[in-house]
């Protein structure tokens, strides 16, 4: 968004810090809402804000908000193209304007580096459905899952994403994986049932919740919703991971701009969430068992627009998604792809960080290990640190995707 009088590299601080600050504000505020009481709060058993498919909706709400930056990109070039024809900034940039640095996040080339073709011409737009539906599905499990475990365990364990990425990646998008990042994956599903184990093990019971019926086990309640609640965020990587290639597929396809995707898929993801939040209720949510559980789509609204603190962090989760979305393709655009998931570490140790401030967990050094092969396993993945034994080392790594993927979460 700098215009081209500013180097590209005099913002990338400003975009990284916005990225980190938008994405842990997101996980944050996430937690903080299923944290707030929403009926019998003077009772022995109050009932927190469990709405994950509410959730959802609120976070393609935030993605449809990338049309606002698309319409005042329009309103900006009509601005400057009106009487300034003869102004032309000077290129104060280290290397011609020819450095990836400068790439805009408007960029209308497709990654395979066409500009004639595209997939997505006239109604074949609803192609960006399907990752819509794969977003639909994995957003919704993992805001489940974050119910059962603490903010810090939750950005963990989607950690588990670089697995079922690497996979896909090389059965749909034929990238080839070598022995190395076979190994790093392994270590990367260590690291996360290391971390599902360490949340097991010591729980913060304190803060935790979830269906009641959990309490009707014969054995640790607590630590059963932290093996739910891993699995669930675990197992919500293969949708998000299956968004990824999808994704992926149809960039290198089309020669659109990848705001405008993630805009396409808020539209598309909000209608689909709509339709299915009243199918849920129709079929479930108005029955006795159903009866203020998540799919009451009428006590659901009832707790949002209520609950001041509900409404207040679902218009920030709005914001922070919608700006996590805008910094992070800026981010893909101006810098390398091994650096974004260098900052996405970071974001989970922040998250970490300010969960052990606030008092919402307590200190596990388990977490610590799990947390530790986590992030060495996925900078050796990505190429960022070097492995370990000369007989697996190679001369280039190839990434498995072109562009970093857009998170939206």
């Amino acid at each position: 968004m700098a215009s081209t009088i500013i180097p590209a590299r005099a913002v990338i601080p400003f975009l990284v810090g916005m990225m980190l600050l938008t994405g842990v504000c997101n996980t944050l505020l996430t937690k903080y809402q299923d944290n707030q009481c929403v009926r019998d709060c003077d009772g022995p058993k109050p009932k927190h804000f469990e709405q994950p498919v509410i959730q959802t909706l609120q976070m393609f709400v935030g993605e449809m908000g990338c049309w606002l930056v698309v319409g005042l990109l329009k309103l900006r070039e009509r601005y400057f193209s009106r009487g300034g024809a003869s102004y032309q900034p000077v290129n104060t940039s280290d290397n011609d304007g020819t450095a990836p640095d400068d790439a805009s996040i408007r960029s209308t080339t497709a990654l395979n580096g066409t500009k004639s073709t595209s997939v997505l011409k006239g109604w074949k737009v609803t192609l960006l459905a399907l990752p819509a539906i794969c977003d639909i599905c994995g957003t919704t499990l993992m805001n489940t899952g974050l119910l059962f475990v603490v903010a810090s365990i939750y950005q963990m364990t989607r950690g588990a994403l670089v697995l079922f990425v690497g996979v896909f990646s090389v059965v749909f998008l034929h990238r080839k994986l070598h022995l190395f990042q076979w190994l790093s994956l392994v270590g990367v599903v260590t690291g996360v049932a290391v971390v599902g184990l360490a949340g097991a093990i010591q729980p913060d019971k304190k803060h935790a919740t979830g269906p009641e019926s959990i309490e009707a086990a014969g054995i640790d309640a607590s630590a059963l919703r932290v093996l739910i609640g891993v699995l669930m965020i675990a197992g919500a990587q293969i949708f998000t991971a299956s968004q990824f290639v999808l994704e992926e597929w149809i960039l290198e396809r089309s020669p659109i701009e990848p705001i405008r995707v993630v805009g396409w898929e808020g539209l598309f993801g909000f209608t689909v969430t709509l339709l299915g939040m009243v199918v849920l209720h129709l079929a479930v949510g108005r029955t006795p068992e159903g009866r203020y559980g998540p799919f009451d789509m009428v006590e659901g609204w009832r707790q949002f627009w209520n609950y001041r603190p509900v409404f207040i962090s679902s218009i920030l989760i709005m914001i922070s998604i919608g700006g996590f979305n805008f910094f992070g393709l800026s981010v893909t655009r101006s810098v390398s792809a091994t650096s974004r998931s260098t900052i996405d570490t970071c974001r989970t140790l922040f998250i970490w960080i300010v969960s052990l401030g606030l008092g919402w967990e307590t200190f596990k050094w388990l977490q610590v290990v799990g947390f530790v092969l986590l992030v060495y396993f996925t900078f050796l993945f990505n190429g960022i640190v070097q492995p370990p034994f000369e007989f697996l080392k190679v001369k280039e790594v190839e990434e498995l995707l072109p562009e970093e993927p857009i998170e939206h979460n």
